[in-house]
Order: C-alpha cells, then structure tokens, then sequence
C-alpha cells in the first residue's frame, strides 16, 4: 500500500541524467532491440547534420568485437573549448539534457537533432563512453560511465592524448545490459537505416564494418543518384509502368524534394523524410504532397477528357495506385511528435510540400505527356476496382454495430468503451473455450478462428473478402478493411484498444501468428502503427517443486527452464504445455489473460521498406528468394525440440 504522507519529501528531483536511466523508454522509444539500435541512429544523426553543415563528407560506423559501437566522422570535431559554465563544452553536451548547437540557426541551419538531448542520452544508457576530438592538429579525449565522467579534467578542459590531421569526432559506447534488454545490434537494421542516410544525402559516403565474431561484413554506402536511385531500388523486383519523376523546390526556406515512379502491382509505399529522419508515421509533409498531388492528376483527367463532367473526381487512393515515392525536406525548425520523431508535425510542412509539388509536378506532366495518361490509367483501374468492390464491402462492413455475430464464434464483452475493451484471437475451438470460461467478460472478447487463415500476400482480393475467417475480425473489429492504404478504413470506430493474436508457442502457432500479422499489415496498416496489435506470449512449462508450500513457477522458454534448473537443486515435476488447449481456464487466465500477470509483445513497424520487402519475400509467390533467405538465415532458427 503506498504511503499516507504526501508531502514535500515525496518530491523526487531527477538530477543530471538520472531521469534518462529512470524513464529511458521517454528517450528511444523503448528498451528493446529497436530502442538499442536508436542510440547509434542519435550519434550518426548528428553527423548528418554536420554533412548537412557542409562540414562532413563520410562516416565510420563500427559494431566492435567487444559489443560496443564506434562512430566516427571528418565533421569540425565538438567543441573543445571553454563553456560558460566553466567545463568544456564537450562535457556540456554529453552531461547536459538540451544542449547543444541546434537551438538557433548559427551553426546549423537544418538538423535532424533539435532537442539537444541525443549525444547526452546514449551517454547515460551505456555502460562506458569514449569521446575523442579532432581539432588544431590534436587528439582530445573524454570518459564516461553510465553518463558519468570517469576521468579528472585540467582547469576544466579536455587532455590532449595525440596528435592528428584534419577534423572530426569519433565516439565509442558500449550498451548497458542494466537497461537494455538485449544488448547484441541488429545489423540488418542499422544497415538499412544507413543506406537509406546515404540515398538522402548523395554526396556523402558511410563505411560500415561489423566486427562481431560470426558476423563479419564491411559495406560502404555512397548513392549519388540520391532518392531517385531510392525508388529504383525500392522497385527494382517490380514491372515499371512509368519513369522516376523526380523534382526539388524551395518554399519559406523549406527544401523539399520528390521521386516517385508507378508500377504495375496494386499498391502504395510512400515513405516520408525530415532533416534526413524517417517519418515512419507521416507526417505534414506527405499530407501536402498527397493533396496536390490528387488535385493534379484530377485536373489533368477533366482537361483531357477522362473524367466526365459527371463523373466523381478520383479518389487519393486511386491517384497512389501502383505508386512509389520518397519524399524529403528540410525545416529548419521542424516539429516531431515525440524524441524519435516518428510524425512531422509542422503546418508550413504541409504548405510547402503542396506548393513545390503543384509547381514542378504541373511542369513536369506538361512536358511528359504520356507518364502523365500512364499514370492517369493506374488510377482509372483503381477506380474500377474500388466501384466493383464497394458493394461487396458494404454489404459486409456497414452492419449495424455489435449486430453481427462472426459465425457464432464471438464472445464479445460487455463494455462499449473501446478504450478499455480488448480482443484475443484465438487458434482453435478447444483453446477457444477454455478462453471464454477463463476471460474477464466485462473487458474481454474472444474469437475463436479455425487453424490458419488464407495467406492474402498470394490471394486475390475477391478470394480474401470471401474468407469466412477474415470477415469475422473484420466485422469484429469494426473499423472496416482497407486495400493497404485506407479507403474504406476509419480508426476512430476500432472496438477495441488490443488485438491480442493467442496462437500456441509452437511452429504452426507462429504461422498463424504470421498470417494474422500479415492481414492486418496489408489490409489494415493503422491497426499496427497506432499500437493497437499484440502477440500473447503463453509459457512452455510449468515446474512444481517437491518440496512442501513451494509454489510452482511458468516457464517461457528453453532459457529460462536452464536458468531454473541451475538455480533449483531440489526435485521438482515439469509439465510441458504442446498447446493453449491443454491449460485449463484457471491456467489460461493466470498466464495470457490476466492483465497483471500476463506478458505481451506489442507489433510494431520500424522500416516501413524493410517490413514491405520482408513480407513480400516470405509470404509471397515467388520461391528462390525465399529459399535463398531461409538458408541464408537457417543457423539463426530457434529450434523446438
């Protein structure tokens, strides 16, 4: 029970870096892999910025043999000299939250870092920190540990421990395994977000070496076609039906610049850039783009007689059709929603990247006519298949709300309020029952789905909408179904704030849990970017000591039923769960129901390409690649045996 006193002694002040280490998921997002890769993300970033500067032309990053990353770069070095508070200023931006040189436009005039909080927050979540600056022909140095500095400074300055020529800043930091949950980067990830740092900036290089026993590879990054040669990458295993059309423009000091390329696959990937920063979740600036860009091809289809007078104008999803852009700017005082800055959030944004693409959009389709029909034709298919589909659509999603019963299958819950409701999608009717005996029916629905649902990578979209399974969730969920891109979608009427995938911890359970993963990312994207989409995480065993009033202990997996053998001598039974349909409700409940026990993995979507290309490859048509990428990644298998 907390403490009756309420008073001044309560008040915590979190000194220095403290509340980084407190609340380090406020800083990267999360511990997990992803928030691990962040912190290289923040020290490369500000070496961006200095290429952005004019001051850098090529980056060093290194996964070292001993876990820890280096990055280095021939920038104008940190700063060295004295600060006002009477340190250097190197230890002002590695000690210090909100410092740094991209509050104001005198050093850096566009920056991907403005919160001034990066260098110092990689600082505080690793183990140890090595800073050495280049800078009037010397080699200065600093230490950290934990953030803190591990090593005396003279008259508050810092030793120079070489001599050296030119310029820059290289940085050494070794992850804390006291904050992070695994500690090991994911090289496949980093590499990607490089290479896509290396497309945004054409005319700078970045070297990258993996060290790592069992994983040595050096690459280097250099794209001087730029995002034009981004597109082309992104569709080089899909049949062109256009040119990359490629324009940059100016507006308020706002820098911004458009590829974009159709295919003959029905789809759309738009991925959006800040100051060199993915916006995995949009943005300002792609709302501009996509607004003008359906206003002029409209335009376009009336003056040439496509569109009737009438006919309805065509829809922004039919205009996208079988489109692939990128798009970047440049702010020089942007605003993102959030430190990993994930959405761009400035009007101006907008207004800029709506002005150039009508201007240099307009002039380019007026000297390239037959892109122009070409394009006009993707969104005439789009159309009719949208018209064709709709009332197939309608007549399955506009059901009156909670009217429907998903077969029979679905044992809603009593709440309406979608806040606090949740949903689990179960594999198998046994499973299913135990589920429904077991849930708090107040708060939680169950809908039982037979075995494994159709692979809609590889189907067609009359056979998906005729999939009695997938029309169940789609009817269950209530927010309607989408062809990707969010036509007939509306997030705002979703039922429940979790969909919780409960498939068995087995290889068939994971498939499942696959083609789940794979319906709602192809048909209904904003489910997983908006955190709504979950994945149960049932244990594998359950020990019971001999011993007298010793309780038993779930087990998760094969590590953790190591760890408990080496640390439990005594005797003790095992029981090994082969599915969900072999817990009993009281099981059930205490391992994947029950809120406070319960462990859950939230689905979310780093590299909108990277999650594009992976899908297609496992779940679609075409074999080679797959078997390729399976043999390539075999030693990487988590074998149940």
């Amino acid at each position: 029970m907390a403490d009756k006193e309420y008073n001044a002694s309560s008040i915590r002040v979190l000194e220095g870096l403290e509340a980084v280490r407190t609340r380090p998921g406020m800083y990267i997002g999360s511990t997990s892999t992803r928030g691990l890769n962040h912190l290289i993300y923040e020290i490369v970033d500000n070496s961006v910025d200095e290429h952005l500067a004019g001051y850098c032309s090529e980056i060093w990053v290194t996964l070292e043999k001993d876990g820890s990353c280096t990055v280095e770069d021939n920038g104008r070095g940190i700063p060295i000299d004295m600060h006002e508070k009477g340190v250097s200023a190197e230890r002002v931006v590695f000690t210090t939250l909100h410092a740094g040189g991209k509050f104001d436009n005198k050093a850096y005039a566009t920056s991907g870092g403005l919160h001034g909080v990066g260098s110092s927050v990689v600082n505080a979540l690793s183990t140890r920190m090595t800073v050495d600056v280049k800078k009037n022909g010397n080699v200065y140095e600093d230490r950290y540990r934990q953030g803190k500095p591990d090593m005396e400074l003279v008259k508050g300055l810092l030793p120079i421990v070489g001599k050296a020529k030119g310029t820059g800043t290289k940085i050494n930091f070794l992850p804390d395994p006291e904050i992070f949950e695994k500690t090991r980067f994911k090289a496949e990830d980093v590499k990607s977000r490089l290479h896509e740092t290396a497309y945004l900036n054409p005319n700078l290089t970045i070297h990258y070496k993996d060290c790592r026993e069992g994983s040595e590879e050096e690459v280097t990054f250099h794209e001087p076609e730029g995002i034009s040669g981004f597109v082309k990458e992104l569709n080089k295993s899909d049949e062109a039906v256009t040119d990359i059309v490629y324009f940059k423009g100016a507006y308020e000091n706002i820098q911004v610049e458009v590829a974009f390329q159709f295919i003959r696959d029905f789809r759309e990937e738009i991925m959006g850039f800040c100051n060199n920063i993915y916006n995995s979740e949009g943005g300002t600036h792609l709302t501009g783009f996509k607004t003008a860009f359906t206003a002029i091809i409209n335009s376009y289809a009336r003056e040439l007689g496509i569109l009737k007078e009438k006919d309805q104008n065509f829809t922004g999803a039919d205009v996208r059709n079988g489109m692939t852009a990128v798009i970047s700017i440049k702010h020089p005082d942007p605003r993102f929603e959030g430190q990993t800055k994930t959405k761009l959030d400035n009007p101006d944004a907008q207004k800029a990247a709506a002005q150039v693409t009508q201007e240099e959009c307009t002039r380019y389709f007026d000297r390239n006519i037959e892109t122009l029909k070409a394009v006009i034709e993707c969104a005439e298919r789009a159309a009719k298949i949208r018209k064709s589909e709709a009332k197939a659509k309608t007549n399955m999603i506009s059901k009156p709300k909670f009217s429907f019963d998903s077969n029979g299958k679905l044992a809603n819950c009593e709440s309406r309020d979608a806040a606090k409701c949740e949903i689990f999608i179960v594999e198998g009717d046994s499973a299913g029952g135990s589920a429904k005996m077991a849930r708090d029916r107040m708060y939680q629905a169950i809908l039982p789905i037979r075995g494994k649902i159709l692979n809609v990578e590889k189907a067609s979209m009359d056979k998906v909408l005729a999939n009695a399974e997938i029309k169940s969730m789609i009817n269950a969920f209530g927010c309607g179904f989408s062809e990707g891109y969010g036509q007939d979608f509306d997030i705002t009427k979703l039922r429940y704030n979790k969909i919780i995938i409960m498939a068995d911890a087995d290889v068939d359970g994971a498939h499942i849990s696959t083609l789940l993963l794979t319906l709602f990312y192809r048909f209904m994207p904003e489910l997983i970017y908006e955190g709504h989409v979950y994945v149960a995480m049932p244990p594998l065993y359950k020990v019971m000591p001999q011993k007298k009033g010793v309780e038993g202990e779930y087990l998760y997996d094969d590590a953790a039923l190591e760890k408990y053998r080496k640390t439990h001598k005594a005797g003790f039974t095992l029981q090994r769960y082969k599915g969900l349909g072999e817990m009993d409700p009281q099981q059930l409940w205490e391992t994947t129901l029950d809120p406070k026990t319960r462990r859950l993995k939230q689905v979310q979507i780093d590299d909108g390409r990277m999650a594009s290309e992976m899908t297609g490859l496992l779940m679609g048509t075409d074999v080679a690649p797959r078997r390729d990428f399976i043999q390539a990644h075999a030693t990487d298998a988590e074998l149940d045996v």
